[in-house]
């Protein structure tokens, strides 16, 4: 017979990770409240979660790689906001930021959540960062607890090791 995994919203034990861009920074300070918020509701200790700020979002990937290597997170959330602009601009930092964060995930084998906000105007991100649209950063949070608790089914003793 075939077997059903799933993860669990229950992050007792957890230690977590955010990575907060700079830019945009009315914005993230919100997404970076809601994921406090998302592991505080999970129950991930708040001593437990640590935050490092990145000037964008195209090195939330390098930061959260380091973070990933270091042995000390089971899981990372990263946090942004690109906004439309008159340029292509929008677009590359969208899709790098975003190939980033996977990429970092599939190599470490840690739970990286990209909870970057990419919106058209100011209007929407202000939305999607705690008011109609709910706050993604809360949303990754929730994911990221998930998808650790997950990982812990399979590979027992995966991920956050001891500290050297």
């Amino acid at each position: 017979m075939s077997q059903i995994f799933e993860g669990s919203l229950d992050g007792s034990g957890l230690r977590a990770g955010i990575v907060a861009s700079r830019f945009n920074e009315f914005i993230v300070e919100n997404l970076v409240r809601g994921a406090k918020r998302g592991f505080r509701m999970c129950g991930v200790p708040e001593g437990s979660v640590d935050l490092a700020y990145v000037p964008g979002s195209l090195e939330l990937a390098l930061a959260a790689r380091t973070m990933a290597d270091s042995g000390n997170y089971d899981a990372l959330v990263c946090v942004g906001c690109v906004i439309r602009g008159a340029t292509s601009h929008y677009d590359l930092v969208c899709s790098e930021a975003a190939k980033g964060v996977s990429q970092v995930a599939a190599q470490t084998g840690i739970p990286v959540i990209f909870a970057v906000v990419t919106t058209e105007t100011i209007e929407q991100a202000i939305e999607r960062s705690g008011s109609k649209a709910g706050n993604k950063g809360y949303d990754g949070a929730l994911a990221a607890v998930e998808m650790a608790t997950l990982a812990r089914r399979f590979t027992p003793g995966k991920g956050r090791r001891p500290k050297k």
